[in-house]
């Protein structure tokens, strides 16, 4: 059996530019549902968006609540990955973020770019 294809989503963009927000959740389910491995890796601001409580706080037009949004690409597979540098680069402590995200270095965004078949930026 083939090994299975990998999409990087990275979000650098945080609560503070919310009109960027819903691609990588809404593109990392539809990935996951094409039997596509999807992670996004938040670094920078990015970190700012998986902060219990921030998502629920943003919704754009007719779309639904970027916690909704989240809640569906979690459950379709997509994993969540937060930067411990950029963690400590704003101040927020680790356990101030939503239960499925994972905090990892620096290093694990390098493997992840290398072992991707694919990878886009917010």
């Amino acid at each position: 059996m083939a090994e299975k294809q990998k999409i990087l989503y990275v979000q650098t963009s945080g609560t503070d530019t919310p009109e960027r927000l819903y691609a990588p959740f809404i593109l990392g389910a539809t990935a996951a549902a094409m039997g596509i491995e999807a992670t996004i890796y938040f670094v920078i601001k990015g970190v700012t968006v998986v902060k219990k409580g921030e998502a629920e706080k943003i919704k754009l037009g007719s779309f639904p609540s970027l916690k909704e949004v989240m809640n569906q690409a979690i459950k379709a597979g997509v994993k969540l990955q937060v930067c411990e540098q950029s963690c400590l680069l704003l101040g927020i402590d680790k356990g101030q973020f939503i239960k499925e995200s994972k905090i990892v270095g620096a290093a694990t965004l390098n493997d992840l770019l290398l072992d991707a078949d694919a990878v886009l930026s917010f």
